[in-house]
């Protein structure tokens, strides 16, 4: 069976939320999710492992994302935003969502990795 799930990703500092004094730096993402296969399928859950700039790992598990569990018919997108906290200036993101298709065929859609970096850190 071939899945075909596109992931892109897009982040944002978010500096009137942050604390750089109290070790507190919050960054948004939005993610977007296309399905380019020619089967309907549905995000059932999400895991994610997000590093920050000490190599401290948190793991997150849990159903669907921002409380749904969308169902993408082919060439469908669904888009998101989320967001994060870290106690590091600069930090990392990446995971899979666990996907099932209309005839019940189950996959993990990869999440490549990402950076939490803030504007003035960018070189």
């Amino acid at each position: 069976m071939t899945t075909d799930i596109a992931v892109s990703v897009k982040t944002h500092y978010i500096a009137d939320q942050s604390d750089p004094t109290d070790h507190r730096f919050v960054y948004a993402y939005t993610i977007t999710i296309r399905n380019q296969s020619n089967i309907a399928t549905k995000l059932l859950s999400r895991h994610w492992l997000i590093t920050n700039g000490n190599n401290n790992v948190q793991e997150v598990r849990g159903e669907g994302v921002v409380g749904e569990q969308p169902h993408l018919e082919p060439g469908e997108e669904y888009t998101y935003t989320s967001g994060v906290v870290l106690e590091t200036e600069i930090g990392t993101m990446e995971g899979s969502y666990q996907m099932v298709t209309d005839n019940g065929d189950t996959f993990d859609a990869q999440v490549p990795t990402f950076a939490l970096v803030p504007p003035h850190a960018l070189h």
